[in-house]
């Protein structure tokens, strides 16, 4: 008696949800849905929902699939999630756009585990490169490989392995951090660069015991062969040099929105950069939603600042309102800019890459023509100067407020700096990767105390108050989000223990880094960062629920569909 009255219930729910749906208003037809799925909203109104419907670049409706089944017409694109997770659009808060696609065109040596590594990737292509063309690459980092070099410098090779496979072939090849520069002996003769050259300011040439260059240069140092490949470079037409230029731009396009991004914030382009953005944004050849810091002299920022603001342009894929100013180096390479000596090199307090009265220039520039300022800052030494900087200008203009600054990359803070990033309302913009990738060598640089006290303090700082902004620094990193949140919530590096783990992110906390947190540092948080009626239709589909799903299986999530403006961008 009971079965036959629990289906008499059940047939009559049914029945009552027909009528329903036959009751229900008409509404204009969807241009898509996606159902069946589980969708994050990362709005507290309605945290999840089943379905969510799309009219043009606008997100119309998100509920149940009852709620969303009206939408759904004869030309209604429906996309059936199969139970997947769809989140707002992933947003990168700092990463280098054309420098994403630049290392598409060199030597990727991320993957190197040892310097012979290396030796053979520049030796194969030696090997089918024209004589005297000069080799790049980007992704070395000393203190990831299996071991040290023999011989080596404060841990840097010497080039002369590098120097014997290609003698007549110059080699460039740029540090993951991108704050450190390797050359051979071919490149350092292009460059002018001897035993007698001196260093320049805000920058370091690495010697050898006899003060002959190892083929490392830090910071400003590197410009020397830069130049020396510039001045190769100037040989190419401006034809090429154009076709190179848009093909860079077309391959990070591809690559972040297979990633599953959807806007992400460029830390650094300068105007003939921005140009270029502008006019292949005008072709409808760039997909990802760009927010543009533009970074360049004061001089040229005082006579372009003007001309170059904008906030939305074309169909919101382009934001140019923010200033990039680089203070320090990089942990990796010594160069960050520290209170006290290293740990592992007491001769060393790290580098400061601009004067103080330089930077508080470009802070009056960036409060005097509405621009947002944000300095790259990784030692404690220059966290607390941005900081100072940043406080000297909110005095000095009292009647500005809603600034919204932030520190790019916020890595390593003094414990009494902390809670003034929540006092002054400045965004820490940090990387969640920094920190498992960084982790192998972070306490040989710092001792144990101060990587305790003030390393990727994220919980310390989300608890003074401050708002923090995720992203990877690609291609100092890989630009996948996926390893970020992972790393964002474990704080396990690939051996060892995790770091320091009382400071990792809840995964609600990670997804808003990713997501709201994001939207709000670019001033974009009424048009995404969730999925709410009204947004701009940015959603990002991925293979598994990494909110519940265990730790060690968020790393076999992959992208499944990258949807910007109520479009498919991409699917697997």
């Amino acid at each position: 008696m009971f079965h036959r009255l629990n289906h008499l219930v059940l047939a009559a729910g049914a029945a009552c949800l027909v009528a329903l749906a036959a009751c229900a208003p008409r509404v204009e037809p969807a241009t898509m849905v996606l159902r069946n799925g589980k969708v994050v909203t990362v709005d507290a109104a309605k945290p999840e929902a089943q379905a969510l419907a799309i009219r043009g670049d606008r997100i119309v409706a998100v509920g149940t699939e009852q709620e969303i089944a009206p939408y759904i017409g004869d030309a209604t694109e429906v996309i059936d999630l199969h139970g997947q997770l769809a989140v707002p659009g992933l947003i990168d808060s700092h990463l280098h756009f054309t420098g994403i696609g630049q290392a598409k065109l060199g030597l990727d040596l991320s993957t190197a585990r040892t310097w012979d590594d290396i030796v053979k990737m520049v030796a194969d292509a030696v090997a089918k490169a024209k004589p005297g063309a000069w080799i790049v690459g980007r992704g070395w980092h000393q203190e990831k490989w299996d071991a040290v070099p023999e011989p080596n410098v404060d841990g840097f090779p010497v080039h002369d392995a590098l120097s014997k496979v290609s003698p007549d072939n110059p080699v460039l090849l740029t540090h993951a951090s991108g704050h450190a520069t390797f050359a051979n002996a071919k490149a350092m003769a292009l460059a002018g660069v001897t035993r007698r050259t001196p260093d320049p300011e805000g920058g370091q040439i690495i010697r050898d015991k006899r003060g002959n260059p190892i083929g490392v240069f830090t910071e400003n140092a590197a410009g020397l062969i830069r130049r020396a490949y510039a001045a190769d470079r100037a040989k190419m037409t401006d034809e090429e040099r154009a076709a190179e230029a848009r093909q860079v731009v077309e391959l990070a396009d591809q690559e972040v929105l297979s990633k599953g991004l959807t806007s992400v914030d460029d830390a650094g382009s300068g105007f003939g950069t921005i140009d270029l953005f502008k006019t292949m944004v005008d072709e409808g050849k760039i997909g990802v939603r760009l927010y543009v810091m533009a970074r360049t002299s004061n001089e040229e920022l005082a006579k372009h600042l003007d001309q170059y603001r904008m906030i939305g342009y074309g169909h919101d894929h382009l934001t140019v309102r923010a200033i990039k100013v680089v203070l320090d180096g990089a942990l990796g390479s010594r160069s960050a800019w520290m209170l006290e000596p290293y740990s592992d090199l007491p001769s060393s307090t790290g580098v400061d890459d601009v004067p103080l009265d330089v930077v508080r220039e470009t802070a009056k520039l960036a409060i005097d023509h509405d621009y947002q300022l944000c300095i790259h800052a990784i030692g404690d030494r220059a966290n607390r100067e941005v900081l100072n900087i940043y406080e000297e200008t909110f005095k000095a203009h009292p009647d500005k407020t809603g600034l919204r600054w932030r520190d790019e990359h916020t890595q390593h803070l003094s414990p009494q700096d902390i809670p003034r990033f929540g006092q002054l309302g400045v965004i820490a913009s940090m990387q969640g990767i920094h920190c498992t990738s960084d982790a192998p060598y972070v306490i040989a640089r710092l001792g144990e105390k101060r990587a305790e006290e003030g390393a990727y303090v994220w919980q310390k700082l989300m608890k003074s108050g401050a708002m923090i902004a995720n992203g990877t620094d690609a291609p100092v990193e890989d630009v996948d989000p996926i390893p970020n949140f992972y790393a964002s919530v474990t704080r396990q590096p690939k051996s060892g223990p995790p770091f320091f783990p009382d400071q990792k992110m809840t995964r609600m906390e990670a997804l808003e880094s990713y997501t709201i947190n994001g939207a709000y540092a670019a001033f974009q948080e009424n048009e995404k960062g969730s999925l709410v009626p009204g947004k701009l239709a940015d959603v990002t589909v991925l293979s598994k629920d990494i909110m519940t799903i265990p730790d060690a299986d968020i790393l076999t999530t992959q992208v499944t569909y990258t949807i910007v403006g109520g479009k498919v961008l991409y699917k697997r």
